[in-house]
């Protein structure tokens, strides 16, 4: 598979394999209760955007890793059908960094780029599991953590349709699209975005920092006021 290819979209959709470097984890490590360095991202996003609620620098930290465990499986699969395999026990994570440096495989493979094996191997395999282990940490609805995944799989979505137009490949962007829409098929999913440019239907809460403000895809036309403001 032609990694650079997936990597030319963007740092988000890159990949890289070989030993965990200092710092690195597998996640299933987080997924078994080992909450202090997601507990340590948490902090890093909050002291970054001089927020003081919790639960707004966890969405933010839970939208970023979302939208990196989603696009590293739909770029592949899009581009080339085939994807590498995120299994939670051989995919480290550096709560210390961000794309595309936070990610390592460490015993590559790949799967079927289908619906079926990337529901099971993201949504399932680390979605379903981040989300707990965040709400362990921090207050933050259910509701939300999977608008926070439909937002990010959407924005997936919008990158490689840039990068198709671009690279004229029509055929990656009817293979992501048609990706996205039966992910979106399911329970969790569905209604997360809505519309033809798959607004979301809840709010990530980055308006509520301090230098905030609203997403592109935000469902909000202007911030809510804050009590007290």
């Amino acid at each position: 598979m032609e990694l650079t290819r997936a990597e030319s979209i963007g740092g988000f959709f890159a990949t890289a394999t070989g030993e965990p470097g200092p710092g690195q984890l597998p996640l299933s490590r987080l997924y078994a209760g080992g909450l202090a360095p997601l507990s340590a991202r948490v902090d890093r996003v909050a002291a970054r955007l001089r927020t003081s609620e919790r639960r707004v620098a966890a969405s933010i930290a839970h939208l970023g890793l979302a939208a990196r465990l989603w696009s590293t499986a739909l770029g592949p699969a899009a581009l080339h059908g085939e994807f590498p395999d995120p299994a939670a026990g051989s995919l480290c994570w550096d709560p210390e960094s961000t794309a595309p440096d936070d990610l390592r495989w460490t015993r590559p493979g790949t799967l079927p780029g289908t619906v079926d094996a990337i529901r099971e191997a993201v949504q399932y395999g680390h979605l379903v599991p981040l989300a707990e282990a965040l709400r362990s940490d921090a207050r933050v609805s259910r509701r939300l953590l999977w608008g926070n995944a439909g937002s990010a799989l959407a924005g997936a979505l919008r990158e490689i349709h840039r990068w198709a137009r671009e690279h004229d490949r029509p055929d990656a962007a009817e293979r992501a699209a048609a990706l996205v829409t039966g992910l979106l098929d399911h329970p969790d999913l569905s209604g997360a975005v809505e519309g033809p440019g798959l607004r979301r239907t809840s709010c990530c809460l980055y308006y509520r920092c301090p230098a905030g403000g609203l997403c592109g895809d935000c469902v909000f036309d202007r911030p809510p006021r804050r009590p007290g403001a």
